[in-house]
């Protein structure tokens, strides 16, 4: 009968065992993948959808600098009454008039100090570093998909086994209860086993909180709840054959240090800007005018001009001149920050690179204790069948065991997660380059639809 019960406690750890391989397998003619889930991250997430509609409205920047070249048109009208009722010179004068009047006007400026030129470079450098921005926020939402896809698994795969622990343990109690009445054990070992089934139920109760709270970040950050989802692969084919590589990659390509770059320039450009308060500026100015019964009834007076205006800043309180000095400063703030990202991206490869090592050795280091502790366990259930070992030696084994198996869960987690970082923090997790089948989404297209109108307020999407 011992021989029976040893039987039908190996059975539940192989079911344990099998439970959590086919979680972490992901088996199902449906499963979604990480690559899918994505995709679905990179199509619906709402923070990535909020920076590209302010990339958006960044793009408008550089339609309205350009139109500082455009000439401005302005057309008026008027009409009114005027009765006039009275004696002149002897003579009676009444009369009623509608006295009107129509203009056009037209004003092109010729020449400011090149602040036109100066406000376009300037929009056209916050699109470009938009577009990093925006490139940097889809690496993001990635990362975090990734992750969150990863719990999900490694959660599901921990709850099925502290399940089936408690299955193991109820086991175990039920076999040393009937030990217990026949003689074989003391309460010692009853209370033991009751303690032990007790505190794995405990951390089942933990684990369907934890699995709760890691499918709710997963449906806020993919947008759909976990089905069947298949095995997580490691990202190693994208990740620099070594550190000292990893790093010169990010510091090229990064975007956080392309978007400072741009940040540069843009501070540049706003240097010109201000200095254009201190150039003349000359501008072209036409208008025609038709006048309707401003004195007289039935009298018309039409009249046009064309004139070109100098203005020449002399002495405008010095807050020009405070204002240039401003921007320079800012040129200077912006390039230390340059140096300020950079840093920052040597260290978090460096980071991920170290999480990545020590991912990949505890993933070999727990399949060994796996193992290990899966003989120590037989072992002691022999010895203990034989009156070597007690309860709680098989309890300790079992519970080893299951630490062990959870601990390599996590490890396996750990291991693409850290790939998936170090790909990031080199600046290369986007769907273009890991070729995450999605419709791509174009930033430049909308900037080319929008940066020569000369009207309409409609946005290109219809709106």
């Amino acid at each position: 009968m011992t021989e029976t019960r040893h039987r039908a406690q190996r059975g539940l750890w192989l079911r344990t065992v099998a439970v959590a391989a086919l979680i972490l397998a992901g088996e199902g003619a449906r499963a979604e993948t990480l690559d899918s889930a994505l995709g679905r991250a990179y199509a619906g997430n709402p923070t990535l959808n909020t920076q590209r509609a302010t990339q958006r409205a960044t793009d408008e920047n550089v339609a309205i600098a350009v139109g500082g070249y455009r000439p401005r048109v302005s057309g008026s009208a008027s009409i009114g009454v005027q009765n006039t009722d009275g004696t002149q010179a002897g003579q009676r004068i009444r009369q009623t008039i509608l006295p009107g009047s129509a203009g056009l006007t037209v004003t092109q400026t010729l020449f400011n100090g090149f602040q036109t030129d100066s406000q376009t470079r300037l929009a056209e450098s916050q699109v470009l570093g938009g577009r990093e921005t925006l490139r940097n926020v889809e690496m993001s939402v990635l990362f975090s998909a990734a992750q969150a896809y990863m719990n999900v698994l490694a959660d599901t795969a921990t709850l099925e086994l502290n399940r089936n622990n408690v299955e193991v343990l109820e086991e175990q109690l039920r076999q040393t209860r009937d030990r217990f009445n026949v003689g074989e054990v003391t309460r010692t070992d009853v209370a033991q086993a009751e303690a032990r089934l007790a505190g794995a139920r405990s951390q089942v109760s933990l684990a369907e909180s934890t699995l709760r709270t890691s499918i709710a970040t997963y449906r806020q950050i993919v947008g759909v709840e976990p089905r069947q989802l298949a095995p997580g692969r490691p990202l190693d084919r994208y990740v620099p054959g070594n550190l000292t590589a990893a790093i010169d990659i990010g510091l090229r390509e990064h975007p956080n240090i392309v978007s400072a770059l741009h940040d540069v320039d843009a501070a540049e450009a706003s240097v010109r800007v201000a200095e254009a308060a201190l150039y003349p500026t000359v501008s072209l100015n036409g208008s025609v005018q038709k006048l309707f019964d401003q004195q007289f009834g039935n009298s018309e007076l039409f009249s046009g001009a064309v004139t070109g205006q100098l203005s020449v800043p002399l002495y405008q309180g010095g807050a020009e001149y405070a204002q240039i000095r401003r921007s320079k400063e800012q040129v200077g703030a912006a390039r230390i920050q340059v140096e300020i990202v950079r840093d920052q991206v040597r260290a978090s490869i460096v980071t991920a690179w170290g999480n990545l090592d020590a991912a990949k050795a505890r993933v070999i280091a727990q399949q060994a204790q796996v193992q290990a502790n899966e003989v120590a366990l037989n072992g002691v259930r022999e010895e203990a069948r034989v009156g070597q070992r007690t309860t709680l030696d098989v309890l300790n084994a079992q519970q080893e065991l299951l630490n062990a198996r959870v601990n390599l869960i996590a490890a396996q987690r750990d291991r693409v997660v850290s790939s998936y970082q170090v790909v990031q923090t080199i600046g290369r997790l986007t769907t273009a380059f890991v070729g995450i089948r999605v419709a791509q989404y174009s930033s430049k297209q909308h900037f080319d639809q929008v940066k020569d109108l000369w009207y309409g307020v409609r946005t290109p999407d219809g709106r």
